[in-house]
């Protein structure tokens, strides 16, 4: 089902405007300025954590996110099409084997402790939030569809937007960059993240899960120059959530939207690659594959004001003008005044974990090859945020 809201007048006032202009928060960094904007920082005492921690070492492709449950002392690993579970020393306790799709970023739900992570099948035009049970994760080697550790629910929403056709032909394109296809440029989802409702200050807003399409990189079309966060309560999702079968994909899922976002950034490279919340600044980071659209300084680290209530106007680019929900950047950090947008150069693609008081885990990895196995390694090292431009974490040491 869309969720965006036609309003003929309002859009005939506004739609001359607005492929000139970004959002009306971030128009400057004089006009956008204020004493409660909430700065990042806030100097809190650094956490009893390591400073490293080392993921392993597996036969996948990259480290796509990880989540750390402190109150046990437990990380969670997506390495694409398994995930891992360590205690914070790197000692492997777990893995959840047998995806085919993509397992992306993952988060935990504070209600239920559960791990909640974005899993694409292309192919299939499916897409769903995997549910992993934790607890039940206790050996290497449990396979996803017969140890009964995970479950997935299903999301109409993003099928609909990654199927439309947009330029009429009556052709889907498929899991395709340089198309028209795809609404807003959708090639799915991989960021995911809780925190409170939108706009809600000081963090005391509903718990929802907020998951992040990827957008593909296409230099000739404008609609895709926002990030797109749909925003779930998940409180009844049991209702859905279906073991995989993934030779027959279920479609068991909510078919509303508790809200649909927009933020300019620019276009990226596949979306928002980790989406998280961080409770000490009460906003929202996303970090992504720089962009390459030269109308834009594609930086690769955009943080979402979670004071700042969602403003209606027009979705860029769309063929049929529709209305649409926007979230403001945090004015802070570099300003580019052309596209009229802030952000930070920092890579955190791999994963980015709030562990409180200002402090984060950034996640990295590369290719070893071990007795001539090619194999992905994932680790999490410890930073602190010091809102710097145009790096705004330095790593502690």
């Amino acid at each position: 089902m869309r969720t965006s809201t036609l309003r003929a007048a309002a859009i005939a006032a506004t739609a001359a405007t607005v492929l000139l202009t970004t959002t009306q928060a971030s128009a400057s960094p004089e006009a956008t300025s204020r004493p409660d904007a909430g700065s990042v920082a806030h100097g809190g005492q650094e956490p009893k954590l390591p400073r490293h921690i080392d993921g392993g070492a597996w036969p996948t492709s990259h480290v796509q996110g990880a989540a750390i449950d402190r109150r046990r002392g437990i990380v969670y690993w997506s390495f694409t099409q398994m995930l891992v579970k360590t205690d914070l020393e790197g000692n492997v306790l777990g893995t959840v084997t047998g995806l085919t799709g993509h397992l992306g970023d993952l988060d935990i739900n504070p209600k239920d402790g559960r791990i909640y992570g974005s899993l694409e099948y292309k192919a299939e035009k499916a897409f769903y939030i995997a549910v992993f049970d934790g607890d039940a994760i206790d050996r290497v080697g449990m396979d996803a569809e017969a140890d009964g550790v995970m479950t997935t629910v299903y999301l109409p929403e993003v099928v609909e937007d990654f199927t439309a056709d947009m330029d009429g032909n009556g052709v889907f394109d498929g899991d395709v960059a340089a198309t028209p296809d795809h609404r807003y440029g959708s090639s799915g989802i991989d960021g995911v993240a809780f925190g409170p409702a939108d706009g809600k200050r000081h963090g005391k807003g509903k718990q929802v899960l907020r998951v992040a399409y990827g957008v593909y990189a296409n230099n000739e079309r404008i609609d895709n120059d926002n990030q797109v966060l749909l925003e779930y309560d998940v409180s009844g999702w049991r209702r859905y959530e279906r073991p995989l079968e993934q030779s027959a994909p279920h479609h068991n899922g909510p078919r509303e939207v508790r809200n649909k976002f927009f933020v300019h950034t620019g276009n990226t490279r596949y979306g928002v690659q980790n989406l998280e919340y961080d409770e000490a600044s009460r906003h929202w980071f996303l970090a992504v594959y720089q962009g390459t659209k030269p109308s834009f300084p594609n930086y690769s680290l955009f943080v979402v004001d979670g004071d700042r209530a969602p403003y209606e106007q027009v979705v860029r680019g769309q063929a049929a003008p529709e209305l649409g929900d926007h979230l403001s950047l945090l004015p802070q950090g570099q300003y580019d005044p052309v596209s009229s947008t802030f952000g930070w150069t920092f890579d955190a693609s791999y994963g980015l974990v709030s562990v409180g008081g200002g402090y984060f885990y950034g996640a990295s990895g590369r290719r070893v090859v071990e007795n001539g196995t090619a194999l992905q390694t994932g680790a999490l090292d410890l930073y602190r945020w010091t809102g710097k431009a145009p790096t705004p974490f330095e790593k502690v040491e």
